[in-house]
């Protein structure tokens, strides 16, 4: 599958040095030691892409406002909040959705097809790792480009629950007030009151997007998935993230209690940074593909 090469979008990435050589000798050296190389990404590699992330300095959602995203538990029970949602979410996901992978996203796929990665975990919700070819992954949180209903299970396309929203809000229209890290955008609830919802067409029950929302867990089976990929693996290399949310941050604890080297590529801090073997402070997208 061929991607094109575009230029990275730096407009939510924070500002940084360009890779240091000896940082790039270190890396090397980490990879070249790797035979079965185990990745976790964070949103950090995506902001390359042009999707906003929420932590980073001065430019992540936190900084720049004192919007947080949904809560698993008010979504399930409060209707109108999942309109507030589906509303935000109708109006980012034409953009969102068209989205590119960058050099970082192509640059692990590579690494992928030479033998070279043995499994990729992405705590992001994006789908541009699945875009860029790579296949050994697992997507920790989900995936936006998949909905699924609460009652029966039945999964459908984003894109597809799109055209039901379009038939159901013909003459609905909304300005959006900039764009939040998951695909949705900032609307006033006065856009919102009059936004329609569809329920699930086969049962009628609500819809979801298959994401892990904040407050919610992952399954205990896609931990155990995860937990195995790790153990067949030698070394851990975590690009684009903070490693703040546990739920990726117990791979790199378990990491560390079977000994594996960790390399953590990242623009500032990180939980991991008192016990990796290596923090490089650089551009995942400029960093990477310096990588033989």
């Amino acid at each position: 599958r061929s991607v094109s090469r575009a230029s990275p979008n730096l407009t939510f990435v924070p500002a940084c040095l360009p890779p240091d050589p000896v940082e790039v000798e270190e890396l090397q050296h980490f990879v070249s030691n790797s035979k079965r190389l185990f990745v976790m990404t964070g949103a950090g590699i995506s902001t390359e892409s042009g999707i906003p992330d929420y932590r980073s300095e001065g430019v992540g959602l936190y900084a720049r406002t004192d919007r947080r995203p949904v809560q698993h538990a008010e979504f399930i029970r409060n209707a109108s909040a999942r309109q507030r949602y589906w509303a935000r979410n109708f109006v980012g996901w034409p953009q969102f959705s068209s989205h590119q992978p960058n050099e970082a996203h192509l640059v692990l796929r590579d690494w992928e097809k030479l033998g070279k990665l043995h499994w990729l975990v992405t705590q992001n919700v994006d789908a541009l790792h699945t875009k860029a070819g790579s296949q050994r992954v697992t997507e920790l949180h989900g995936c936006t480009h998949r909905v699924f209903c609460l009652a029966c299970g039945d999964q459908i396309l984003r894109s597809e629950l799109q055209e039901h929203f379009e038939a159901l809000n013909p003459t609905w229209k909304a300005e959006a007030f900039g764009v939040a890290p998951d695909g949705d955008v900032f609307l006033t609830d006065e856009q919102v009151r009059n936004f329609q919802v569809p329920a699930c067409r086969k049962c009628g029950g609500i819809l979801k997007p298959d994401v892990t929302f904040f407050g919610d867990t992952v399954s205990q089976e896609k931990v155990r998935f995860v937990h195995q990929r790790l153990a067949e693996s030698d070394s851990m290399l975590v690009a684009g993230s903070s490693m703040q949310v546990y739920s990726g941050y117990r791979f790199a604890l378990a990491a560390r209690e079977k000994k594996l080297p960790i390399a953590v590529l990242n623009i500032g801090p990180t939980r991991l940074d008192h016990f990796a073997s290596l923090k490089l402070n650089s551009r995942c997208g400029e960093l990477l593909p310096l990588i033989v």
